[in-house]
């Protein structure tokens, strides 16, 4: 079973909210129709923390708040590799499929729609991107969320698997130094 990611607490945080969808739903009743919104807000402080959330109201600022108010309890940290992420990694959440792809400095953030304001949010610079399968809003955006919960630092993760590997590669790398400087004198 999958652990439970501690939990985040943006109070320490300075975070901005961006609204990505709003969606009109109307419900048929006896007496007509019954409107209602859905609201999708991303939060993020720009250093690797996001957060998004989906809220429902009667009213438009109603389900923006409620969307702000969850965005803010599901924010993650995000692994960055300078100014990208460190691997490309390949999610799917429902019917939407998404592509994350690290990409060189200067390339910028090759996305759109709620993914762009995913990784914005995030501080994401440098990425390539691609929207595969369903173009639902909600759904790329959690697809967009859950590839960046599954990545791990690559160092980080190589420790707890081989704890050997990296001392025997660090003693090495000290052993071949001393050789080295032996030759030169």
């Amino acid at each position: 079973m999958k652990a439970p990611l501690s939990k985040i607490d943006p109070t320490d945080l300075t975070l901005n909210d961006k609204l990505v969808y709003i969606n009109r739903v109307a419900k048929v009743m006896r007496g007509g129709k019954r409107l209602s919104f859905s609201a999708l807000v991303v939060t993020g402080d720009g250093n690797g923390h996001v957060g998004i959330g989906v809220g429902k109201a009667n009213e438009v600022p109603g389900a923006i708040n409620k969307a702000s108010a969850t965005a803010k309890k599901n924010l993650i940290k995000v692994p960055l590799a300078g100014t990208t992420i460190p691997y490309e990694i390949r999610v799917r959440f429902g019917a939407a499929k998404v592509l994350l792809k690290p990409a060189a400095p200067g390339t910028g953030i090759i996305a759109g729609g709620s993914i762009r304001a995913v990784l914005e949010a995030a501080g994401i610079k440098d990425i390539l991107t691609k929207s595969l399968g369903s173009s639902n809003k909600i759904n790329v955006a959690k697809a967009a969320m859950l590839a960046l919960s599954q990545l791990k630092q690559p160092k980080e993760e190589l420790a707890i698997r081989k704890p050997t590997l990296i001392k025997t590669a660090e003693e090495g790398s000290s052993s071949a130094e001393e050789a080295g400087m032996g030759e030169e004198q």
